[in-house]
């Protein structure tokens, strides 16, 4: 597909955003412009003996010229980081997917509150600039743990003013959902960044009976269910009325792909979105980070949702 092409990209800059964030801004080296994006959106690159690995942008929508991407060092990941950081300097090149969007900031002029915490602030700094482009009422949460890990902050500071509030945990100051979120009844709230702020917030929200439509969540780590235990189901294609079992040790991705059915898919573990698809009938088990309440009634991840007895795709 034309809106998913890989463009060897250049990296026209790379410098440390934090003491342990590689911030690395990325260009064509012969177009000057890139695919349009939205603020929300991540890339796909496509490392060397490693895989697929999703970064959220963080610069300007507006900028055309160039991919803003912040990459934070993770000892312990799948090694994606470590690739990065080990072996890009300026003018290195790297295969870069266009742009998608699973967590997009909703049009409109109403109130607006972003929470960011970690390298989880770096699609909310893209909605940041789109805010401030709009002249529109927001206020940004920024936690950490201090300011030497705290990707973008100067950046933000500068852009945002006011409305950023910064919580650093080194000086006594933390993030309080329930404080912070009390009078934010009638705001679209948009959280991305360590499991324990994101669940922070979105508990807070429900306790709260806020509308659930207007919170938007982004994770970048994968469902962890100690106890899951994944059955074996059936999988029926509304198309054709064809029946494939899937049993409990192979995912309805895999099953999919054998018989022929090839869909796009990238991380495989529910976190970026590549592989969704629709579904007609059936009792969906989702285990994705992707999907809001509301998409997932029509909507799953083959990579990683499952079924109780059968489930009727739309493919």
């Amino acid at each position: 597909m034309a809106d998913r092409m890989i463009m060897k990209l250049k990296v026209a800059e790379a410098r440390y955003a934090a003491s342990n964030v590689l911030l690395l801004r990325l260009v064509h080296p012969r177009r000057p412009r890139l695919p349009a994006w939205d603020a929300g959106a991540h890339v796909d690159v496509h490392l060397p003996q490693i895989g697929v690995r999703q970064y959220s942008l963080c610069g300007d929508p507006a900028e055309t010229g160039s991919y803003l991407i912040a990459v934070k060092l993770d000892p312990e990941g799948r090694g994606g980081s470590h690739w990065l950081h080990s072996n890009l300097a300026e003018g290195s090149e790297l295969h870069v997917a266009a742009p998608r969007n699973h967590f997009p900031l909703a049009e409109g002029d109403g109130r607006v509150v972003l929470i960011g915490g970690g390298i989880g602030i770096t699609p909310l700094a893209a909605m940041a600039h789109t805010l401030v482009a709009r002249k529109g009422d927001f206020v940004f949460h920024y936690c950490a743990p201090d300011e030497a890990t705290a990707p973008l902050l100067a950046e933000l500071r500068e852009l945002c003013g006011e409305r950023l509030r910064v919580w650093l945990s080194s000086q006594g100051t933390r993030f309080d959902s329930t404080a912070s979120l009390a009078d934010e009844t009638a705001a679209e709230i948009y959280a991305c960044g360590p499991e324990r702020l994101t669940a922070a917030v979105v508990a807070t929200i429900l306790a709260a009976g806020h509308a659930e439509e207007r919170l938007h969540t982004e994770r970048f780590t994968a469902l962890t269910e100690a106890d899951f235990q994944p059955q074996a189901f059936e999988a029926v294609l509304a198309s054709s009325s064809r029946q494939l079992a899937v049993p409990a040790d192979r995912t309805l991705l895999d099953v999919l792909e054998e018989s022929g059915i090839v869909l796009e898919s990238s991380c495989k573990i529910g976190v970026c979105g590549a592989c969704e698809c629709g579904y007609l009938a059936g009792d969906v088990i989702h285990r994705d980070v992707v999907l809001s309440p509301g998409q997932r009634k029509r909507r799953l991840m083959p990579c990683v949702s499952r079924a109780r007895g059968h489930v009727t795709l739309d493919l």
